[in-house]
């Protein structure tokens, strides 16, 4: 039986504000809320919410067949929380019907697999966590942010105990293979690789409402025939685009909410169903595995990093930036631990490109660097106030190891009290 798997991605950035030169070690706090809020507000009302009701009626409608998962960070958490609590509890309501899921990915949405992989590791789990606290489920499919895949950062995926991860149908990897298979990591069997299909998808998102593009209009009844006409061997559909395609990349008045609602009858009407990226990776096989020597991701046609580290800026920036990274993590300064979360995002980087900037509200990709930059010399200044930089990595990275270990000690040695007072009440009791 073929099978659709639908993931949307939700991501908003915290916006900078104007930061100037004379504001460093003058002013701490980075972030434009006027905009964000703005921002979020907006994207809710007219994509996320209006989403969340067709996704709703679509389970609904088909007795609980329709499923779909999502990836939300939690950088677009925190906003949700603060500024549009209803956009939450719409998707708690969605996650009672059991026909969601939730996928792992480094809290910031951040670069920190491909830069700092002890990060990467932290925010992996400080993003499970939370939308174990939001949602009451832990996630156990990942994706990266940008769907940010190698064949390096599988095997940290597999050290994090991760089976399954969605990546990009990137052709220079792909080659001849179709999507439409389960793949595997080059040498690691156990962790299963499934490709988006990138037509089918920018068909949705990009191509919807376009009158010049030749399969225009795109109805439900013809979108799943396309898929009932693959051959019989495919097996897998992996449709998957980001949230704001819904309402905003493509408007309410192009009918895209009346054309979700239809997939799932045309779907049940051909015999194909619909499954959740952990259930494809537990139930099926990989066909074959795929050599990812060099980073991909879904952006752009080379499918590669440069949209966040293809010009100087961007170099600059990234390593300055990740050159902190083990004395932040020492650090027990929780507004400077949340400042680093939201400098990783990977939009900041993205708007110091020259052909991806994408989102951008400065008027160049130089603007948007000198701003970061700003702000990362007065942020870097908190964090040399407290671990000077005349202390190099190596000793930081000791004396973090030796601070674990005591840590780990302290917390064996409070469960051996615990067990001794309670030894000691049943004693007593005698």
């Amino acid at each position: 039986m073929k099978n659709i798997c639908f993931y949307f991605q939700i991501h908003q950035p915290l916006r900078l504000k104007k930061y100037r030169f004379f504001q460093i070690g003058q002013d701490h706090y980075y972030y434009d809320d006027f905009q964000t809020e703005e921002k979020i507000r907006m994207v809710a009302e007219q994509s996320y919410l209006p989403a969340n009701r067709t996704i709703a009626d679509m389970i609904r409608s088909s007795n609980g067949k329709f499923k779909c998962a999502f990836s939300i960070s939690g950088v677009a958490l925190e906003q949700l929380e603060q500024y549009a609590p209803e956009v939450i509890d719409s998707f708690r309501e969605l996650a009672a019907t059991g026909s969601i899921e939730f996928l792992a990915e480094p809290y910031a949405h951040s670069l920190s697999s491909v830069f700092d992989t002890d990060e990467f590791e932290l925010q992996v789990k400080m993003h499970a966590d939370k939308i174990e606290s939001l949602f009451g489920k832990r996630p156990t499919a990942l994706r990266n942010a940008e769907l940010i895949y190698s064949d390096e950062v599988g095997e940290k995926i597999v050290d994090m105990g991760f089976k399954t991860v969605l990546i990009e149908e990137a052709k220079h990897v792909m080659g001849w293979k179709s999507p439409n298979f389960v793949y595997s990591h080059a040498y690691l069997n156990k962790l299963k690789l499934l490709v988006r299909n990138s037509k089918l998808s920018e068909d949705i998102f990009m191509r919807f409402s376009n009158p010049s593009w030749a399969d225009y209009p795109l109805t439900a009844e013809k979108f799943i025939g396309w898929i009932s006409s693959a051959p019989s061997e495919e097996k897998v559909f992996n449709i998957w685009m980001g949230y704001e395609s819904l309402g905003m990349v493509q408007r309410h008045e192009t009918g895209i909410f009346e054309f979700l609602k239809a997939i799932p009858y045309h779907a049940m009407e051909h015999q194909i169903g619909f499954a959740l990226p952990s259930e494809i990776g537990k139930k099926n096989e990989p066909t074959g595995s795929l050599l990812v020597p060099f980073p991909i991701s879904w952006w752009g046609h080379e499918k590669d990093l440069s949209p966040w580290n293809g010009n100087d800026l961007q170099h600059e920036a990234l390593e300055k930036l990740y050159s902190v990274g083990v004395r932040v993590r020492m650090c027990n300064d929780k507004p400077l631990l949340h400042d680093w979360l939201m400098l990783q995002t990977s939009d900041h980087f993205r708007y110091m490109s020259h052909k991806e900037a994408y989102g951008s509200q400065y008027e160049s990709p130089y603007d948007a660097f000198v701003n970061y930059m700003n702000v990362l010399a007065d942020f870097m200044d908190r964090v040399n106030a407290q671990f000077p930089s005349g202390i190099d990595n190596e000793e930081l990275n000791e004396l973090l190891t030796t601070i674990t270990h005591q840590e780990k000690e302290i917390a064996t040695l409070e469960e051996e009290v615990k067990k001794l007072k309670v030894r000691k009440a049943k004693v007593s009791g005698k």
